[in-house]
This record gives structure tokens, sequence and C-alpha cells, in this order.
């Protein structure tokens, strides 16, 4: 199956734009994909050649994506990216446990040796230092985490994550993908027709 697990960074925080998705920009989307079993990196001015690769994936697979990274990226697209299969860990998460966690508190929970190298505001201001290859690896760091974590729950059925009391405690997930009727395949939005 041709899954692709993502992840973007900002130039912006949502504070320097008044909370206003519209006005975010795009400093970095990097992915890993399952096909090709490859990760992948586009600036800003790149992503006119990842939308094809997106638009291929059998499912899309992102951390906090259905409520961050797509909607910033639909400020790019000219379709709607919302529309197309996608699985958000966190979402399974919240389901699951109650209650949102972070992303490194699953992956240091749950895995071993693998965990986010940085975080997102690191990311902010290696953009206005002008280090875009920092930001690339790190994106690309986040998306390893991402899918291995989606690696471990969709063989496990289960995720870890550490108690108020420092206690380990499993929840079930399930990351198997919904059957998706014909009619709601991704469109391709970008190639000549």
């Amino acid at each position: 199956m041709n899954e692709i697990v993502f992840d973007i960074e900002t130039q912006n925080t949502f504070a320097d734009v008044n909370n206003d998705f519209s006005k975010l920009k795009i400093s970095c989307v990097s992915i890993y994909c399952y096909e090709t079993d490859s990760y992948q990196s586009f600036e800003e001015h790149e992503l006119g050649k990842l939308w094809p690769i997106l638009e291929k994936a059998d499912r899309l697979i992102g951390y906090n994506s259905e409520h961050f990274d797509l909607p910033v990226m639909n400020n790019y697209y000219l379709g709607d990216l919302s529309k197309f299969t996608h699985l958000d860990i966190m979402n399974e998460v919240k389901k699951n446990v109650g209650f949102r966690l972070k992303l490194n508190d699953i992956a240091q929970a749950t895995l071993d040796n693998i965990e986010k190298s940085a975080e997102g505001l690191q990311a902010i201001r290696w953009w206005n230092e002008g280090k875009i290859d920092e930001i690339k690896k790190y994106c690309e760091q986040d998306v390893k985490v991402t899918k291995e974590i989606y690696d471990f729950g969709r063989k496990n059925k289960q995720l870890f994550y550490k108690s108020l009391t420092g206690e380990m405690l499993p929840f079930r997930v399930n990351f198997e993908m919904q059957k998706v009727a014909p009619e709601k395949k991704n469109i391709n939005l970008t190639l000549p027709f």
C-alpha cells in the first residue's frame, strides 16, 4: 500500500498571525513514502513537486495533522487535502486515552531510543537564521518518530504513555485503513488533463 507519513514546519507561529491559519507559512514539509522506503523534504517553493506524490497516496499519516498540518498545507494546495484518506494518530490517541498527548511523550514511552530532536519553536528560530537544512533534519526526524509509532501501533494494536505517577500505561489503537467508497478516491488536481 502506498502510505505517506508527513509533517510540516512553519516560518511563523499562531501568535505572529493572530491565530489565523490562512497566514501561517510553510518552511518545510517532510514525508516518508512506504512504497519507495524513502524520506524527502520540500521547501515552500518546492511544494508543487509534493502535491502529485500526495495525490497518488492511498493514505496520509500524521500526528495532529487534521488540526494543524493539513489546514496549513491547504493554504498552498489547489484542492482540499482534508478530503484525502488520512490517519491522524493524535485523534486515535485522544479517542482511546481521553486526552491529547505530545508525540514525544508517546515515543519515549513506546519506542526504544527514538524521539524528537528539537521542538517547533526551534525550527522557527532556524528559519529566521536561514538554517533550512537544520529544519529539514528536524522535520524528517519528526516523520521518523511518527512512522515508528505508526508501525508499532499497527503491529501491536497498542501504544504506551507515562502516567503522572511515572507508570507506563498501554492503550489500544486501531490503525487499519477503513474501506473507502470508490467515489471518494483522491482526485488529482495538479497534473494537466
